[in-house]
């Protein structure tokens, strides 16, 4: 295994914060990285240093000879004159790539909707980011380097990119480096990890799961040390200060192992936390939705026939293709629309908290400073017990004191929609609505919102692409396709599988129009069925190896249940019956999968 790219003794600085101090690490070929940190640590600056797209203000940055290096930044460079085609392939003749079968596919995934004889310049941001992603991987590159590369896209391309990139080089060949906050994508994709913090950057072995188990058990570790430290500080200074006489004639070397040990105090970090604030009282009623249809002014139908009943303490996840309609049926649901047809009623006791896609709350505010938005807020709140002020919560949310004074329009992406969510949850909702909420979030971040939407009391109601957080912090989730609600008891994995099963259909419709060969249903799998069936069939097997040690868990706390509780008998019952049957539900899938595909 050669090295690919090397990086020795790296430093960088920009205004006010250095971001990387005398970094020494390495690129192998087969590595799959992938790059976490807290926003503004580095993460994107050191993926322009690998690409060359930035010049280190110390060290070295080496390329071996004749590779080739494709970069994917956060904006894109693409020239608004040129047509789509061009962008993606540049004057490569389209002879040379119409005819390989592997960038079809790329095409057909990301821009078969687009016109590529049409002008960049006329697509919306996410369509610039899909032909952006999409030049990228039309390609042959020996290394990858990708930022945020989920942006913009929904969980059917986000899922075909994970498949895209774990099977683009054989084993041990090639290398990827990508910056992303979608977790699942990292577990699916990478193989290494490094973290981004305090001027360094620190490997870990396996994707983002083992990374995370690595990372606290660091810390554990770090903590006995840092205890015992401390310990020895305490006698240290007891001993120092045991009278003033005695001061005089301390040994030299022990003043100066005092003051080394104070010297190595580390900084606090900040504590990121944020734990249950008041809300008002929920009635029985939340939403009833009766009927309900909307299309817009000249438009085809978005939402059709949907009946929907949310109660209170009801959590649920949205799921939907861009372009569904998502944002339009949460409109619907908080009286911000009217519908076409049918009804909608909100109990009389609710108050909404919503958070859109775009922090339109923060959208006219770019000229305030925080302290201002945070000043339009009662002056304190009962938190976890203890009354605090709009100013502590915010920098328990990861704000240090001086950043008060920044006005909205200088904030990081993350900054604002962490300011946001505080604004939102500050006006005492009891039913939360966030459309997409993790975006521009890191790892660190994500995890402290889903803690505090974890012991959200009230409705919750989220649309994200984010499948990790989506599945963390909602209880059941349910699917807009063709204007049309479905509860997926199965999650984001059985709303892939309805979107699959929906394209074999297309497919069929199609050859039974005469738009295209039409072939017996006893003839063998076509690729695109075989392809939807094997993600179902990875999905099965990878929710029965999750749920291997449930059966287990349940029965061990079934055990200690006191055995005159018969209500807590039954519950714990009811809950390994349940549990059973969704393993057999699993098995018996599993089986069939297996047997379609030909696994053995």
């Amino acid at each position: 295994m050669g090295i690919l790219i090397g990086l020795e003794h790296v430093g960088h600085e920009w205004p006010g914060k250095r971001v990387l101090e005398d970094q020494t690490i390495g690129i192998n070929e087969g590595e799959r990285i992938g790059i976490v940190g807290r926003n503004g640590d580095g993460k994107s600056t050191l993926l322009e240093i690998v690409g060359h797209v930035l010049e280190p203000d110390a060290g070295t940055v080496t390329w071996r000879r004749n590779i080739s290096v494709g970069y994917l930044g956060q904006a894109d460079q693409l020239a608004d004159g040129d047509p789509v085609r061009h962008a993606i392939f540049g004057d490569v003749p389209e002879y040379t790539w119409a005819s390989d079968a592997r960038i079809r596919a790329i095409l057909d995934e990301l821009v078969g909707d687009l016109d590529l004889g049409g002008a960049v310049g006329e697509l919306s941001g996410g369509q610039r980011r899909r032909v952006d992603l999409c030049r990228v991987l039309c390609h042959t590159w020996d290394v990858i380097l990708m930022d945020e590369p989920t942006n913009h896209l929904d969980l059917a391309a986000i899922e075909w990119l994970a498949d895209h990139l774990r099977r683009r080089w054989p084993a041990g060949e090639g290398a990827l480096l990508v910056v992303t906050h979608d977790r699942w994508f990292l577990d699916e994709v990478c193989e290494h990890m490094w973290e981004v913090h305090d001027r360094r950057i620190e490997p870990f072995e396996g994707g983002y799961s083992a990374y995370i188990q690595q990372r606290v058990e660091r810390e554990r570790q770090a903590a006995v040390m840092e205890e015992r430290r401390q310990n020895t500080l305490r006698k240290e200074l007891n001993w120092l200060a045991h009278g003033a006489k005695a001061r005089t004639s301390k040994p030299k070397f022990r003043i100066e192992a005092a003051r080394a040990l104070i010297a190595n105090d580390p900084p606090l970090r900040n504590p990121l936390e944020l734990k249950r604030l008041a809300v008002s009282r929920l009635g029985k009623q939340v939403i009833e939705m009766k009927g309900v249809s909307f299309a817009y002014p000249g438009g085809p139908r978005v939402i059709e026939d949907v009946d929907w009943l949310i109660g209170p303490g009801d959590r649920y996840g949205i799921l939907g293709a861009n372009g569904a309609g998502k944002s339009t049926l949460l409109a619907l649901m908080t009286g911000a629309l009217t519908p076409t047809s049918g009804t909608v009623k909100i109990g009389a006791s609710v108050r909404f908290g919503f958070m859109s896609q775009h922090l339109d709350a923060l959208g006219e505010k770019d000229d305030w400073r925080v302290l201002e938005v945070l000043g339009r807020y009662k002056r304190s709140y009962l938190v976890g017990g203890k009354m605090q002020s709009p100013t502590q919560l915010i920098e328990r949310l990861g704000f240090e004191q001086r950043e008060l004074q920044n006005f909205i329009r200088d904030l990081s992406g993350g900054q604002r929609r962490r300011l946001a969510l505080l604004c939102v949850i500050l006006e005492e909702p009891n039913v939360l609505v966030l459309d997409e909420p993790g975006n521009d979030l890191d790892t660190d971040m994500l995890a402290v919102m889903e803690d505090l939407l974890d012991s959200w009391p009230g409705t919750l109601l989220v649309v994200s692409h984010d499948r990790y957080l989506m599945e963390r912090v909602t209880d059941d989730q349910f699917a807009l396709i063709d204007g049309h609600v479905r509860h997926v008891p199965g999650g984001v994995d059985e709303y892939l599988r309805l979107l699959g099963e929906k394209g074999v259909e297309s497919q069929a419709e199609t050859a039974a129009q005469g738009d295209g060969p039409s072939r017996p249903a006893s003839a063998g799998l076509s690729n695109q069925e075989r392809r939807e069936l094997k993600k179902r069939f990875d999905a099965v097997s990878r929710k029965l190896e999750k749920t291997a040690g449930e059966p287990d868990r349940l029965r061990a706390e079934m055990a200690v249940v006191d055995a005159s509780d018969y209500a807590a008998l039954m519950a714990a019952q009811e809950a390994l019956d349940a549990c059973l049957a969704e393993r057999e539900a699993l098995e018996d899938e599993w089986l069939e999968l297996s047997d379609r595909l030909g696994i053995e």
